[in-house]
């Protein structure tokens, strides 16, 4: 009866010990498998938020004083109305010449590098649409509300190699640090799981080394 006791009680020890490995392991690979998730999205972060970032020449805020906002020409676009067709709408280009820092140097405001990019002239590019009126009226709100403000927060090129300045920047330097903040806290999570499972394994063993010494 003691053998069988003293059997069962050895087992009982295997079990939980085998249980408390399998629960350690999932610990670390859950560990890695968060560090991985946030390595991917460090790389992918890279490759688009951070190197426009990085790019854009635009990275002096200043003030701009509005001296001009007109409509000079509608602009043609296209827009999709079902599978393999396109149809051509058009919108007004407004144009906006703006003071930077009261110097008296004018420049043309765009509202981002999207907007640079997309047209050299026109201040906004909207979302074509078959409806030409509502994107009229779009614009026509937009040259009022620039008149109306006269002073605009603005970015520029300190070099001055791009004569271009703009309304606001896609990237800003909070949008870089909030999305950097998630694979930053998973990268940070996964990291102290992986150290706490091994500070129990290591507390465990001394535990151990303890109970044998004092035998």
């Amino acid at each position: 009866m003691f053998f069988v006791a003293g059997a069962k009680n050895i087992l009982d020890k295997k079990k939980a010990v085998t249980a408390l490995q399998a629960g350690e392991d999932r610990a670390i690979l859950l560990g890695l498998g968060m560090i991985l998730c946030s390595v991917m999205m460090y790389f992918v972060l890279g490759i688009t938020i951070l190197r426009s970032y990085a790019d854009s020449v635009w990275t002096e805020e200043g003030v701009c004083v509005v001296l001009n906002s007109t409509v000079t020409a509608d602009m043609n676009c296209s827009y999709n109305c079902g599978s393999d067709c396109w149809r051509v709408s058009k919108y007004p280009c407004l144009q906006v010449y703006v003071s930077v820092n009261n110097t008296g140097h004018v420049s043309r405001l765009s509202h981002n590098e999207e907007t640079q990019d997309a047209s050299s002239e026109c201040f906004y590019v909207p979302r074509c649409q078959k409806d030409s009126v509502a994107m009229h009226t779009m614009i026509m709100n937009i040259s009022q509300r620039l008149k109306a403000n006269q002073q605009v927060p603005c970015y520029y090129d300190p070099s001055e190699q791009r004569e271009t300045v703009l309304l606001t920047r896609l990237y800003d330097h909070n949008v870089v640090v909030h999305s950097l903040l998630w694979p930053s806290c998973m990268l940070t999570g996964g990291a102290l799981i992986i150290v706490m499972v091994k500070l129990t394994q290591y507390l465990s063993r001394l535990c151990e080394e303890i109970g044998k010494i004092n035998r």
